[in-house]
């Protein structure tokens, strides 16, 4: 097995750099998704994050031909560890000065930094030194073992994958509909007649609670569910002030009868819970809103 690890090494870490080399590179949405993120806020120019994102996009492209046409060169492999490492670098200073941007790895995620970011950044380190270190090829690998090779290729590509904040709404969006649809969700109601949850979203983005948590939202609805007769809408966000700021899920809760035909505006509670330590968030100024309907959560 460690032989089958070291040998796909190579391939598995070509195919990464190669992905995120690739969007960096050619991608339209980099020009875009530059002033969102944390290097932008480092250079101070959108049109320098551009020229740097795309400049190590080609450094990862040729690193990736590197694994692929000589893996058992120690170069591409040290090369890659180096990027690693300087990944990882970037990605705490980022969290530490702009924590509410992205990082930009693939050009096309808009999330915040979070330990996922970090975790691609190492298996980058980890790989590359790998390679570096075993200097071995991968095609004997794929020829003499192929399902295994086939196997480790597919377990690889799963966790790739996980690691991707912007691949979520491909893979992981669907599978929480599916399961829901499915199975219902845990803490879902048993009631029959249930107002549908494009109606609930619709009262909510008129509410004042939406308008008072709207500068901290970064995604669209993540995920719905029932509990207690309270429909619970979750969305993604960062809270806090420039230096304090953190990635959060942003929960919403409103009457789950509640419909553009049942006249008064529904309450709306409101809760930032903390998505690296799961632990409610303190919102004072929720507090201090002016309507009695903008109310923040228990918990």
């Amino acid at each position: 097995m460690l032989s089958l690890t070291t040998g796909l090494a190579p391939l598995v870490l070509a195919g990464l750099l190669g992905w995120t080399g690739a969007v960096k590179v050619f991608s339209r949405g980099t020009a875009q998704q530059a002033p969102k993120t944390a290097l932008a806020r480092m250079l101070r120019s959108s049109e320098r994050a551009t020229t740097v994102l795309r400049a190590t996009g080609a450094g990862e492209l040729l690193i990736a031909a590197g694994l692929l046409v000589v893996p058992a060169n120690p170069v591409p492999g040290a090369a890659a560890a180096v990027l690693g490492a300087g990944f990882l670098g970037y990605l705490g200073y980022g969290r530490a000065v702009a924590p509410e941007s992205s990082c930009g790895c693939s050009a096309s995620e808009d999330t915040p930094i979070t330990w996922r970011a970090f975790a691609r950044a190492a298996v980058v380190l980890i790989g590359g030194a790998t390679v570096a270190v075993a200097q071995d090829t991968w095609w004997p690998a794929v020829t003499e073992r192929p399902a295994g090779a086939l196997a480790f290729l597919a377990g690889a590509a799963a966790v790739l994958v996980a690691l991707s904040a912007d691949l979520d709404r491909w893979w992981l969006l669907p599978l929480r509909r599916t399961r829901l649809r499915v199975f219902g969700h845990p803490l879902l109601g048993t009631a029959t007649d249930q107002v549908p949850v494009a109606e609930s979203v619709e009262l909510l983005e008129n509410s004042l609670a939406w308008q008072a948590a709207a500068p901290v939202v970064r995604s669209a609805l993540l995920d719905h569910w029932e509990d207690d007769g309270w429909r619970i809408l979750q969305y993604s966000g960062v809270y806090g002030d420039r230096e304090n700021a953190r990635p959060v899920a942003v929960v919403f809760a409103l009457d789950a009868t509640a419909g553009r035909d049942t006249g008064d505006d529904p309450i709306v509670r409101v809760s930032y819970v903390d998505a690296d330590s799961g632990e409610a968030v303190a919102v004072d100024e929720l507090r201090a809103a002016p309507s009695r309907r903008i109310l923040p959560m228990a918990g």
